[in-house]
């Protein structure tokens, strides 16, 4: 595909006797908004855990904008991660003993922007997922929704080209949830940014472009599958 960002070939991964991947392939276009679902236990995390170069599969292939991941070093993966790819947690993982400002403005820091300019730019971002007013509280004085916006700020203020969001309402009440997920499919949309997201929730997953289903390793794609019944 023309669009194609990051494509997954034949993903196997196995955690002792367990096999996590058992085969999965999956294509994220460039500034799509893709679910993964599954049942818990399905693999749809260890996918995105691969996909973002965190864990190497034992075999298959990741292409990610026309380069082998699966063949690039941890240093190369982790750099990669810097400056390509962002992410968002389930419980956002702010790091405690800092500000909220100095969360968001950290992997620009990582990367090597001046104080100033990293706090200019991780505070329009607060300001654009509507947090702007905790930006000098610590994580632990906010709420959960509070957080998640600040979370999500972080892992967009780089402008990478996907986002990781591993269950990203899966600690929040459905209010904050609705709203962390606005706020973010918007700003993806208007970055440009593809963002996989795993969620177990309709609700959530209805947000996104595309679906697909992980089951026992192996991903499903519920477009194909409703186009070829059609046919």
């Amino acid at each position: 595909m023309s669009n194609a960002l990051l494509v997954a070939t034949d993903l196997r991964k196995s955690y002792g006797p367990t096999a996590a991947l058992a085969g999965a392939s999956v294509t994220v276009r460039a500034g799509e908004i893709l679910a993964v679902m599954g049942p818990s236990g399905s693999g749809k995390s260890t996918l995105l855990h691969c996909l973002a170069g965190i864990v190497r599969p034992d075999s298959g292939r990741i292409t990610y904008a026309d380069r082998d991941l699966t063949g690039m070093s941890d240093v190369e993966r982790s750099a990669l991660r810097r400056s390509d790819f962002g992410f968002i947690f389930q419980f956002g993982q702010l790091i405690p003993e800092l500000t909220c400002l100095e969360n968001v403005a950290l992997p620009l820091r990582l990367a090597g922007v001046r104080r100033r300019e990293a706090e200019r730019r991780a505070r329009a971002w607060l300001a654009q997922l509507e947090v702007e007013d905790v930006a000098n509280k610590l994580p632990g004085t906010i709420s959960g929704g509070q957080g998640q916006r600040v979370a999500v700020a972080r892992s967009l203020v780089t402008g990478p080209r996907v986002v990781f969001a591993d269950e990203p309402t899966g600690a929040l009440d459905s209010l904050n949830g609705e709203k962390v997920m606005v706020l973010l499919t918007q700003a993806a949309r208007e970055t440009g940014a593809a963002v996989v997201l795993v969620t177990h929730e309709p609700r959530v997953a209805a947000y996104a472009d595309r679906e697909i289903v992980v089951r026992d390793g192996v991903v499903h794609d519920r477009l194909a599958q409703a186009l070829e019944r059609a046919a």
